[in-house]
């Protein structure tokens, strides 16, 4: 019997091999895309699953207003909650980001772009698989080292590098252990070291100094919600009273006025994809492109089961008579569902096979695109293969099997069933349902690039073409004064001002586009702004073009401005509700600071986020403020700007900074990236949308092809009596009209709907226009007159004799 099937198989593609061939790649195209959506699954779903603490460890966030969490705490909180809170096992420091540093052995000399500073528990939180010492004593002082097991080849070969010294930031380091990092988590340093312990006394007393990462290990994940109303407690007993005490006014009065910091707890397991904070040092995973890629991925596979179904039951009438016969000779139902089974999964694995082809040969450029190292060789994915191999044949097979099954045999020995209706209805309701989909795809490639193109276009209220952002090494957290802090910087922009080509130096501690490191809470009569702080150089602001409203800039002439001068914006301004700000002094972290400028709004985060209120000093003002200063900016004369780079390099690695590689970026190139995921979406979005087109163009084709031969002796009989061939033309295209229309229709609620689900994500952003709809309409005909009218003109051209010598 398995031969019989074979030899029929092999017969009817050699008859149908141009349809097959479209049924193929259609399917191989689908699958290829699952595929890639499931490799990205994977990859996001895998960060810390392996961890045997996932469900036990939290991160501790704090939701300081209706729409912001911060991931950080303060030093006290965390010996605090864990006497608070006997469900508290453990509590561990770490600092918010990598360090860059220059590790010295002997003569040989490694930079590390990920040193993570923990506490010494930090590894029994996340137990990496140690080949030299061990988790317990690998952050045993705040002398000690731990490497990774690629960073320790680096620097020591194969020898064993436990017990040996190494050299960073002037400190000599112990290497108490060496760790196989082989597993993906939020934190993937290439070495940690102990300096937290001593960070965490320094500000044991600084309850409103939200600067670390808080880790809890609870005794049971259970006990969350129950830890969570402690951590308020501790807030309350230890921020809210004392403050309140201060102002002389209750608890209940200071919360009215300027609202509380409200804790949470989000697990292990699910900080990568749901975290409600910016993040940790890795960046978070985009769980909404995840969903999009994912359910995009497989309305593509299920585009491309509807053609295959679509084409298997409109073929189905050539082999009307083969069923007829036999069912005649006595095969059962069963047996001819078995057949087209068969058949649908030789089909599939060919698909398959091509399909893998597909991805291995594209998996270089997708993995550019996600910034990911995905391969195919997975256990589970290789299961998951077999699961969308079992559903797909399922699906795709069983409808027409069943189909063909029910065919009447005397209505197909008769010769009448090519005229029946059977099946007609299915396949243009199916038809239907893939211009939806199309229509669907084209409205919403349009209007995400309606919004990117906002982005793009939109006035950040700086501008940034053709200046420079130097990444600066700073010297913050090594035992120097604030003063060889400033000299430094002073040093540094007075020989950069030698340069030919350059016109302007200034330092700031920020990046356009990622945000500001601080956020301090002032006070102003009975208003509470929490402000971001912009701590900025003299010129700093006129040099990006930041307009002023009101006042004057920060300037050198005015010895209060290095003091206790600062500007806001106009969001800040807004929300003081003071008409003539200037002047006014305001309660700045318990300093007195006066307002004496309003700058324009501008982005210092991405354009989709909310423009918060900012606060600018000079950096100068705040003992601290030094410390933030990492960048320096430049403008220099566009005509010679690649001598001057050169000049400047040169500068940097024999003068400034001899053991780092000199990083710069222009500064609206540098802004540009901190949106890019949503570029990634439109870029997305776009491919998606030519292979729905090219997957709903082959149906169409198939289709098409197979009810214009259907009517082949019509249309010679209507040549016969004189019909021109614009109206066969008209005649056999008026339905396909029909049927894109109805699917455009059927796609305007889910296109609207979901597009401006999408678009919530910005706060600023375009509106939904008709244009998008009108644009896709016209679109979805002329693509769909482009496929039928080509078919239907070739079906005008046939030899009338050929249809009509047997009548």
């Amino acid at each position: 019997m398995l031969k019989n099937y074979i030899n029929i198989f092999i017969y009817h593609i050699k008859n149908n091999k141009f349809f097959t061939a479209l049924n193929v790649l259609g399917l191989s195209i689908g699958i290829a895309g699952l595929i890639f959506a499931i490799l990205y699954w994977n990859d996001e779903h895998s960060y810390d699953q392996w961890n045997p603490n996932k469900d036990h460890v939290f991160l501790v966030t704090n939701q300081m207003d209706p729409t912001t969490y911060w991931a950080s705490s303060s030093a006290p909180i965390g010996a605090t909650i864990k006497n608070a809170s006997p469900e508290v096992a453990s509590y561990c420091y770490v600092n918010g980001n990598y360090n860059s540093e220059i590790l010295h052995f002997n003569e040989k000399k490694i930079q590390s772009d990920q040193v993570l500073v923990a506490q010494k528990n930090f590894f029994d939180y996340f137990p990496y698989q140690f080949i030299e010492g061990g988790a317990k004593t690998g952050l045993s002082d705040s002398n000690s080292i731990s490497l990774s097991q690629d960073l320790a080849e680096q620097l020591f070969g194969k020898e064993s590098a436990l017990g040996e010294k190494i050299v960073m930031k002037n400190q000599v380091l112990v290497v108490r252990g060496v760790y196989k990092l082989d597993k993906k988590s939020i934190f993937n340093p290439s070495c940690v070291v102990n300096f937290m312990d001593a960070r965490i006394k320094d500000a044991i007393q600084q309850w409103g100094n939200f600067q670390f990462i808080l880790l809890l290990k609870l005794k049971k994940p259970t006990d969350a919600d129950l830890v969570t109303k402690n951590l308020a407690r501790v807030y309350y007993n230890n921020m809210i009273v004392p403050r309140a005490k201060f102002q002389g006014i209750t608890p209940e009065e200071l919360i009215k006025k300027f609202g509380e910091t409200k804790p949470h707890l989000e697990p292990l397991s699910s900080i990568r994809l749901h975290t409600k904070t910016g993040g940790l040092v890795e960046s978070n995973g985009n769980y909404q492109l995840l969903l999009i890629f994912v359910s995009l991925s497989i309305l593509i596979l299920t585009l491309s089961i509807v053609n295959y179904v679509n084409s298997a039951t409109a073929n189905a009438v050539k082999r009307a008579k083969e069923i007829g016969v036999r069912k005649v000779i006595g095969a059962s139902k069963a047996n001819i569902i078995q057949q087209f089974i068969f058949e649908t999964a030789i089909i599939l694995l060919f698909s398959i096979l091509i399909s893998l082809v597909i991805v291995e040969l594209s998996l270089p450029f997708y993995n550019t695109f996600l910034e990911k190292t995905l391969t195919l060789q997975s256990g589970q994915f290789y299961l998951q293969l077999i699961g969308i191999f079992i559903v797909t044949v399922i699906i795709a097979g069983i409808f027409p099997a069943y189909y063909v099954s029910n065919f009447e045999v005397l209505k197909v020995l008769r010769g009448n069933f090519a005229r029946s209706k059977n099946g007609v209805w299915l396949r243009n309701g199916m038809l239907i349902f893939q211009f939806a989909v199309a229509a669907f795809f084209i409205i919403g490639s349009y209007i995400v690039n309606q919004q990117i193109d906002y982005m793009n276009s939109k006035d950040l209220g700086f501008k940034g073409n053709q200046i420079l952002s130097i990444s600066y090494r700073n010297i913050y957290g090594e035992k120097i004064t604030v003063q060889d802090q400033n000299d430094k910087l002073n040093t540094i922009k007075n020989q950069l001002l030698r340069i030919k080509g350059v016109k302007e130096v200034a330092g700031g501690g920020f990046v356009m586009g990622g945000g500001a490191k601080s956020v301090i809470s002032y006070h102003h009569k009975d208003i509470n702004i929490d402000g971001n702080n912009i701590p900025i150089d003299f010129g700093l602001l006129e040099m990006l073009k930041i307009k002023l409203v009101k006042g004057r800039y920060l300037q050198p002439q005015y010895a209060q401005d290095t003091i206790n001068s600062m500007l806001i914006n106009e969001t800040a301004l807004k929300l003081l509700n003071e008409k003539d700000p200037i002047g006014k002094k305001i309660n700045w972290d318990g300093k007195e600071a006066i307002i004496v400028g309003v700058v324009k709004d501008f982005n210092i985060g991405n354009p989709g986020e909310v423009i918060p209120p900012v606060s600018i000093f000079h950096f100068k003002s705040i003992p601290w403020f030094p410390g933030l200063v990492n960048n320096i900016y430049v403008t220099a004369d566009s005509k010679i700007m690649p001598e001057t780079i050169a000049s400047i390099e040169s500068l940097w690695t024999k003068k400034i900074d001899s053991e780092y590689p000199f990083a710069y970026d222009f500064v609206d190139k540098q802004y540009e990236r901190s949106y890019s995921s949503f570029v990634k979406q439109k870029n997305l979005f776009s491919l998606l949308n030519i292979i729905v087109i090219i997957i709903a163009l082959i149906g169409l084709f198939a289709l098409a092809s197979y009810s214009i031969e259907r009517r082949m002796k019509e249309i010679a009989i209507r040549k016969t009596l004189g019909a021109e061939t614009i109206v066969l033309l008209k005649e056999l295209c008026k339905q396909y009209i029909l049927f894109s229309t109805l699917g455009f229709i059927i796609a305007l609620f889910p296109a609207y709907y979901l597009l401006n689900k999408w678009l919530e994500n910005f706060a600023y952003r375009v509106s939904i226009s008709i244009s998008p709809f009108l644009i896709g309409f016209t679109a979805l005909l002329v693509l769909t007159l482009a496929v039928v009218l080509s078919r239907a003109y070739q079906a005008t051209k046939v030899d009338v004799l050929r249809y009509l010598k047997y009548e």
